[in-house]
């Protein structure tokens, strides 16, 4: 077997390449807003399984070296095509990038708003327990920004923004 041989013209191979980046990111921006450490094992087996499923769609017959760097290569360039063309169209940053929903607002639950971004309550309750807050009564305003963070906003704060708390329990011996 030639390594260094293409099976197909590499044109071929840049149009299987850009037609599933843009299905991917197409499918990536109706399927919802999370954070990459929000992912659940549903979303990772997801993740996997795409991926297995789309590489045989992108190389379609060859499997040579040069094929190989060819789609991390259009890849690469498409990835920061589409960033560049992000910063600099609002038309393009519109359709990529989704906008804030409100999850709660006056203290109380969006029910709408939650359910059609895949949260429950317990899941928003566990981030405002993130950001020190016990309950969604203490808030003015709980927000899932367009990067999947969810920013809270409670009534102690005087309209100020909570940041997000990380802590790590370490059991010691």
């Amino acid at each position: 077997m030639d390594f260094t041989t293409l099976a197909i013209p590499p044109w071929d191979i840049v149009v299987r390449c850009v037609s599933i980046y843009v299905v991917m990111i197409v499918g990536l921006r109706i399927f919802g807003k999370r954070e990459l450490g929000q992912m659940t094992v549903f979303d990772l087996v997801l993740v996997l399984l795409v991926a297995n499923a789309v590489q045989p769609a992108m190389t379609g017959p060859d499997s040579s070296l040069f094929g190989g760097l060819l789609i991390i290569g259009t890849l690469l360039a498409v990835n920061w095509t589409v960033g560049q063309g992000r910063l600099r169209s609002p038309l393009i940053r519109h359709f990529l990038q989704p906008f804030h929903t409100v999850l709660a607002s006056g203290g109380r639950w969006n029910p709408g708003a939650l359910s059609s971004q895949g949260l429950d309550q317990d899941d928003a309750a566990e981030a405002l327990r993130e950001h020190g807050v016990a309950d969604v009564s203490e808030t003015t305003l709980v927000e899932l920004e367009p990067d999947g963070s969810i920013s809270v906003v409670d009534r102690g704060q005087g309209g100020q923004s909570h940041p997000r708390r990380r802590t790590r329990s370490v059991k010691r011996p």
